[in-house]
């Protein structure tokens, strides 16, 4: 069972949405899409007082649809969400320590998608360093090790996990060495989320119910993109801008982590508008047409926000 109760009028808007998409020069879309949308009654970040009871929390479901949401896809830098949360539940059980380094690279992770900084958090979750390929009883040892993240996401139980995978590192060129060898001789171990895992990721950061309220409020402030338009120009690689952000209206907020490489497109955002109902939408699309196509987020983006 989804976290959000399906509504059938939101289904409907979603397929009449992706319809109209694919019919404007993207034949195939309904295949080479995931999507999550949650939409709230009210803002889940300025309640009064931290969310007390998360039981009740989790209980209260908002209203919601997906296309494929639980399809378990290739995250490209969306992953690094997942990271983020890890990294904080790590913290809070004093299994990592607290340095300003790590706040530099979860930081740079996170606003800049440095690969860099991902590699370097992984292995303070793990206790993993790349290198060389390895004989196979180290090897072995090491990616039982590698895996500590897919375990913590599994004793969560949540039935959105079912399929995921999230072990590995984030590349500019790829993997090498032992790294490559953990992937497997067809890249049968990439990571692999739905957009239903992200969306409950996101929905429980922004509503501070997932490690702590102050471990929620340190990732928000992560997430918060700006939407002025100098800023923008200024940083060409924003996140914003050929992504869900893009189809914002002037004066809203947004918070989100966004993935792009040569076969994917995805972004996780959750966004407030004046005067619209505030909204979480997760979108992995794939396929090379789809890594190049800079206006479907955005578009989908305005059309599902003023639905």
């Amino acid at each position: 069972m989804a976290f959000y109760c399906p509504d059938g009028a939101m289904a409907q808007q979603l397929e009449a949405s992706l319809a109209a998409l694919e019919a404007d020069g993207r034949p195939g879309l309904r295949e080479q899409v995931s999507i999550s949308w949650v939409r709230y009654s009210c803002s889940l970040i300025d309640s009064a007082s931290p969310r007390s009871d998360l039981a009740e929390f989790w209980a209260d479901q908002p209203s919601g649809a997906s296309w494929r949401g639980d399809q378990a896809r290739y995250p490209a830098s969306v992953v690094k969400l997942l990271y983020l949360v890890a990294a904080e539940a790590w913290l809070q059980r004093q299994l990592i320590d607290d340095t300003p380094e790590l706040r530099r690279a979860l930081a740079d992770m996170i606003r800049d998608s440095s690969n860099d900084a991902t590699a370097l958090v992984l292995d303070l979750l793990t206790g993993t360093t790349s290198g060389p390929e390895l004989p196979e009883e180290a090897f072995q040892r090491w990616s039982l090790q590698r895996q500590l993240v897919n375990q913590w996401c599994e004793q969560l139980g949540w039935p959105e996990w079912q399929g995921c995978n999230a072990c590995q590192k984030t590349w500019g060129d790829g993997p090498y060495g032992r790294e490559r060898q953990f992937y497997g001789p067809a890249l049968e171990n990439r990571n692999r989320l739905s957009s239903d895992l992200c969306a409950r990721l996101l929905h429980g950061v922004m509503a501070g119910a997932l490690v702590s309220p102050p471990a929620c409020k340190r990732m928000r402030e992560l997430l918060a993109r700006s939407l002025d338009p100098s800023e923008r120009r200024a940083d060409p690689e924003n996140q914003v801008d050929g992504f869900l952000g893009e189809g914002l209206p002037a004066g809203a907020r947004l918070w989100s982590k966004a993935g792009w490489m040569s076969q994917a497109r995805h972004d996780a955002a959750y966004v407030e508008a004046e005067g619209l109902a505030p909204m979480l939408l997760v979108v992995f699309s794939e396929g090379k047409a789809r890594a190049n196509d800079a206006q479907l987020l955005p578009e989908l983006c305005r059309q599902l926000l003023a639905a």
